[in-house]
């Protein structure tokens, strides 16, 4: 007994939500952000190394001109992802952006584990970022600095697995200044970055016009447009997400964006919209310009006007590649220290990271402590180790992000009626949010159960469900190919489960509430974007899940060995218990504390308690009741 009751209150502390309070617009960060600074946080974390750097890299070894496509598919699960995204902004503009989302929805300890998933999203990010930027200033200077350390400090290329041939101290310099000028202010990075990105976007427009003018469509023709099959388009794909990947630190910005319930869910579509165009657009003009194999992996797009003769593009466009990877650098660096001043604040991890300065209005300690701890990845670790590790942490925390949209959209509401598509006469009750609609209530299973629940439980059966059909889709492509009937009734199992949760999820009343966005057609536009999440991630190697894996042991174990015990949710939970404990004591009379149990010993039909109030008066319940009938006889 006492073991289930330990277990009980473990599942309690762990499922616990966060308690938002009245007025969710309230915050000790300044609101200084418009939707326009919005748009270019978003825009300079996307196109940085992802454009300069990726697109050249996948081009050439991995996807052939049919990078195109690669890019497509990665903005259009980026696009979905983005969706749910925007509509959690317009819920809650708070900062933490898919930490806070979860943890109003689907509790404390995945709360926790999308947290520390952004924190390894943000760091490895950057550091993978100054990390191009260091190589791209490399290539411009003849590779002089890389030469310079292997020569003079280590003698040589370090020959370890997913570490750097050298330590990057250039790197390291340059996540050390970023960190500097994010600790100054909200307003002053703003203000950088935008112009960062400003020029950054005119250089792709530049490159672009140039790909029209110097392109040839023979390029394609060489080698074909898709040279490594659709396999390599697909193996393409997941890095290419790694481009798109920064689009959430908008949703950071939710206690610094001004009108955060309107200018995120915007500043997110439209950075969404402009990134997959220029993605689009330098790939198509790279590849046309230069031959698939002839392309330079390490600069890319400079390489290539160098590749054509025409050297005072090379510089311009080296210039802007340089500017675009520092603005993306700012994105990054911006949004790591807003995350961990929410899992802070919260009491999940150490109160200091949640100290705002009085001058920046930044929480300063979290910028440098994490600061440091990125600029250590960026000295010591090989970009695509950082970047296949990137991807699954962001994958996975856009899935869950997914996942949340659903069993929020079936919470009943607290009050109001809520209009349904403009027709005045039909009202849905808010009671009825996330119970049966009123023609299935004869399935009485699903009908006795707590509004909510069933679509909670059922929308985590569907995600282990597409996990399982995403592997088999990914690691059996040859036996689906050869129609191999195991394979074929293995996928049509798992389709079908996947249909009947969609089913039973829609067989609940959704909650109706207004926002400013929402996601369309829930439960089928998230359940879409884990659909696509999961193939990208089951795409990457094992040994990245491994890494993944320790990762996420030692998140736990942060959170079993502190988090858990100084969560404020915790506390405020176990504060109002003890209120109400206080409150109901009061009420109960001085004299019941001398309450005794007694029972008739002779005649079995009086067994009924007695109640004892420090007297030698002793009065039968039954005997209280028959009283109590006769007075109400006589006043009738």
């Amino acid at each position: 007994m006492a073991a289930r009751c330990c277990s009980d209150q473990l599942v309690s502390k762990m499922g616990r939500v966060k308690h938002l309070p009245t007025d969710i617009t309230e915050t000790q960060l300044n609101r200084c952000l418009n939707v326009v600074e919005l748009i270019f946080l978003g825009l300079g974390s996307m196109l940085g190394s992802g454009l300069y750097i990726l697109t050249g890299s996948l081009a050439r070894f991995t996807a052939g001109p049919a990078i195109i496509i690669s890019y497509l598919i990665a903005g259009i699960c980026s696009g979905l992802a983005a969706l749910s995204y925007a509509e959690f902004g317009a819920r809650v503009p708070k900062a933490g952006s898919t930490y806070i989302f979860v943890y109003v929805t689907m509790g404390e300890l995945l709360a926790f584990l999308v947290g520390w998933e952004l924190i390894l999203e943000y760091s490895v990010g950057a550091a993978a970022i100054s990390r191009s930027w260091s190589g791209y200033v490399d290539t411009l200077t003849g590779h002089k600095i890389s030469h310079f350390i292997l020569k003079y400090i280590t003698g040589g290329p370090i020959d370890v697995p997913f570490i750097a041939a050298y330590p990057d101290f250039f790197a390291f310099l340059v996540v050390i200044v970023v960190m500097i000028i994010v600790a100054i202010g909200a307003k002053v990075s703003a203000k950088f970055y935008s112009a960062c990105t400003a020029v950054n976007l005119c250089i792709i427009v530049f490159f672009g016009i140039m790909g029209c003018i110097y392109g040839d469509l023979d390029n394609w023709k060489v080698g074909g447009f898709a040279p490594y099959g659709f396999s390599g388009i697909m193996a393409a794909a997941a890095p290419c997400f790694y481009a798109y990947v920064g689009f959430d630190a908008i949703t950071t910005t939710g206690e610094e964006a001004k009108n955060p319930t309107k200018n995120i869910p915007r500043a997110l579509v439209v950075t969404l919209t402009v990134a997959t165009f220029c993605y689009l657009t330098v790939s198509a003009s790279l590849t046309l310009m230069v031959p698939f194999y002839d392309i330079d992996p390490s600069g890319a797009l400079a390489a290539a006007f160098a590749y054509l003769n025409i050297p005072w593009a090379e510089y311009i466009t080296g210039a802007g590649a340089l500017l675009g990877m520092t603005s993306s650098l700012m994105a990054f660096m911006f949004a790591l220290p807003r995350c961990i001043y929410a899992m802070a604040s919260d009491g999940l991890l150490c109160p200091v990271f949640a100290r705002i300065h009085h001058w920046t209005k930044t929480p300063v300690i979290a910028t440098i402590a994490f600061g440091l701890l990125t600029s250590v990845f960026a000295i010591i670790f090989d970009t695509n180790a950082l970047v296949n590790f990137l991807a699954i942490g962001t994958l996975l925390s856009y899935s869950i992000v997914s996942l949340s949209v659903i069993v929020m959209r079936y919470k009943p509401a607290a009050v109001g009626n809520i209009l349904v598509g403009g027709d005045y006469e039909k009202l849905i009750d808010p009671q009825d949010y996330g119970k049966l609609k009123k023609r299935f209530r004869s399935i009485t299973i699903l009908a006795s159960a707590e509004p909510g629940r069933i679509p909670a439980i059922v929308t985590i059966l569907m995600a282990l469900f597409l996990f399982i059909f995403s592997i088999i889709a990914v690691n059996c492509s040859e036996a689906i190919l050869q129609k191999k009937a195991w394979v074929i009734i293995l996928l049509t199992l798992f389709a079908a489960m996947v249909a009947m949760s969609l089913l039973v999820i829609c067989m609940h009343q959704q909650n109706m509430s207004a926002l400013n966005f929402k996601v369309p057609c829930v439960p089928f536009v998230p359940a879409l974007s884990v659909f696509f999440n999961f193939i990208l991630m089951a795409n990457l190697s094992g040994v990245t899940w491994i890494r993944f894996g320790i990762w996420v042991t030692l998140g736990m174990t942060v959170y079993f060995t502190y988090g858990m015990h100084h969560s404020k949710e915790g506390l405020r939970q176990s504060s109002e218990d003890e209120v109400e404990l206080n409150e109901t004591d009061a009420i109960l009379p001085e004299s019941a504390q001398a309450f005794e149990l007694n029972l008739e010993d002779n005649d079995p039909t009086q067994q009924s308690n007695k109640l004892k109030y420090g007297s030698d008066d002793v009065v039968s319940k039954d005997t209280a009741k028959g009283e109590l009938d006769q007075a109400n006889s006589a006043n009738n």
